[in-house]
């Protein structure tokens, strides 16, 4: 595989630093925490470890509100510590990926600090301030995601200050060149440090309308609903003034990739399909100029019926442009996990199905092992989501909770307290435990990863979809001279499959049902939740044994 096609085949895992491993015993996970469990990772088998913020910061949002962007928050580390990680995670093979916070600030950012000092400072216009409307209220009706309106007066200039989230987040003003060339510079002093790229947080939202005009009222809106629905973010988000500056930052980490390092942008896009794509940034010569991976999180909301998943999959299929690289994810720390979604079993067919469709899976911490959300009591609550519209089900401490690495104490996540309780299962649902058990979540992930590293039919061949009934989803992965066909059943009751499908001679090469292994001999049926990588046995093209 060459080196500027990692990102495109290679598998992402997604780390939530203070909850992965505390190195310190003060209950918050760190970068020696993770420095410490890499060999996780390689075991595993992904290619890539994408790191929440762990940059200085009031904590406010948990990292999300940063008061210096070239530094590491002692909670995690030092910026020796950060780059002892990167050298050894290199080594062992593994890249890694930074969060990069784009669109807003920690109040205590010095550049906010100067902002909010007087109108007439030379950082003024860093941010988006503006005048009251002629009520006094806010300017406009925009709303922040974590409730009420989307401005905060400033008693001492007389103006509001935009935040599109809590209003210790104000957000920066992208439409000034001096701001894009700090935040460029931002990137750069990173990425001389070694990192491989940088997933970039809200990126859609960074510029906002130039006449800070109402957003419309959303047609689809239903009282009781979360009331940030209630308006279309037209105004807010998504503005075609955004692709060139998506541009400017796909020319910065091309600067520092070459022939031994290729360097990757990783979009977090909450879009329509059509718009999504769109931040692959096609231009009129056909060339491919903006982030190379604009999340695709449709099977986080997705219904659980293959009819469904497999409509959403030809759909995005068709929409790629040209040379574009497919991308999917089944969960994040932002997301309720996807057990808890869809159950234990089927969970395991989420696995089969992320590693095995066409593009670039993103793993979530704690996934591997099944983890589930965890119910947080009122008076533990951690998230300002949930402590500013508390009981509708908006919080994120629930998927955040400490990796469950052991029947030791804390699930060997720590010797202090845990920063969140661990789930009532850890003793048993853990990667030690799972690790002895060939028939466990853990052994699952590691096969599939293994299968799917052998085939070059999986990480880089093409997808044809096939019809194999209502409740089985059902496609072909062909790359290399290989032809592999999965079959995934999301129905409630046992599956024939078409006999036509089949290869000749058809062998197992992974399921998520232990007990089914070898040869297909005679028909083949598949149990509930059941999901099968079928090859063709004795074939030239399909000597690998069963995985």
């Amino acid at each position: 595989m060459s080196a500027d096609d990692w990102w495109k085949h290679g598998i992402v895992y997604q780390v939530y630093p203070r909850s992965f491993q505390d190195s310190n015993g003060d209950g918050i996970g760190d970068l020696d925490g993770i420095r410490a469990r890499l060999n996780h990772l390689v075991s595993l088998g992904v290619d890539a470890v994408w790191i929440s913020p762990v940059y200085p910061s009031p904590m406010a949002d948990f990292g999300y509100d940063i008061s210096d962007f070239c530094d590491i928050d002692p909670r995690f580390g030092t910026l020796e510590g950060f780059d002892a990680l990167v050298q050894e995670a290199h080594a062992k093979g593994i890249k890694l990926i930074l969060d990069f916070v784009p669109n807003h600030t920690s109040e205590r950012h010095p550049w906010f600090v100067h902002s909010r000092s007087a109108r007439s400072d030379a950082k003024r216009d860093w941010y988006i301030w503006r005048d009251p409307a002629p009520d006094g209220g806010p300017p406009n009706n925009w709303l922040s995601n974590f409730g009420g309106p989307a401005w905060s007066f400033d008693e001492a200039t007389g103006q509001y200050y935009a935040h599109s989230f809590l209003k210790e987040q104000p957000d920066l003003n992208w439409r000034n060149p001096e701001v894009r060339a700090a935040m460029y510079e931002v990137m750069r002093f990173w990425l001389r440090r070694g990192v491989d790229g940088f997933r970039v947080d809200v990126l859609s939202q960074i510029v906002k309308d130039a006449q800070f005009r109402d957003n419309p009222l959303n047609p689809d809106y239903v009282e009781g609903q979360d009331t940030f629905l209630r308006w279309t973010m037209l105004h807010n988000t998504d503005l075609p003034e955004v692709q060139p500056i998506v541009a400017e930052m796909r020319r910065v980490v091309d600067e520092f990739s070459d022939a031994h390092s290729s360097r990757v942008l990783i979009g977090e896009l909450y879009l329509p399909l059509p718009r999504l794509v769109a931040y692959y940034g096609l231009n009129a010569q056909g060339v491919l100029e903006g982030v190379q991976l604009p999340f695709n999180f449709q099977l986080i909301g997705a219904d659980w019926q293959a009819a469904h998943i497999d409509r959403l999959v030809r759909d995005y299929e068709a929409a790629l442009p040209a040379g574009a690289a497919p991308n999917w994810v089944l969960g994040n720390h932002d997301r309720a996990r996807i057990a808890s979604r869809v159950g234990p079993r089927m969970a395991r067919l989420a696995a089969m199905l992320l590693l095995t469709l066409r593009g670039t899976p993103t793993l979530y911490y704690g996934d591997e092992i099944g983890m589930t959300d965890v119910p947080i009591p009122a008076d533990e609550v951690q998230d300002p989501f949930e402590k500013n519209r508390p009981g509708m089900g908006l919080g994120r401490d629930p998927e955040r909770t400490p990796m469950q690495w052991s029947a030791d104490a804390n699930a060997g996540f720590t010797t202090g307290r845990p920063w969140l309780r661990l789930a009532s299962d850890w003793r048993t649902c853990n990667v030690e435990a799972q690790s002895r058990d060939p028939d466990s979540m853990l052994a699952l992930y590691r096969r599939l990863i293994a299968l799917r590293r052998a085939h070059p039919a999986l990480h880089r061949g093409s997808y044809e979809a096939l019809e194999a009934g209502n409740d089985v989803l059902a496609y072909a992965r062909i790359g290399e001279g290989r032809r592999l066909v999965v079959l995934l059943n999301f129905g409630a009751a046992a599956a024939p499959v078409p006999q036509a499908l089949l290869p000749r001679l058809p062998l197992v090469l992974a399921s998520t049902d232990p007990a089914r292994a070898g040869p297909v001999d005679g028909a083949l049926v598949l149990s509930p939740g059941e999901g099968v990588v079928i090859g063709n046995e004795g074939a030239e093209e399909n000597q690998d044994p069963p995985v």
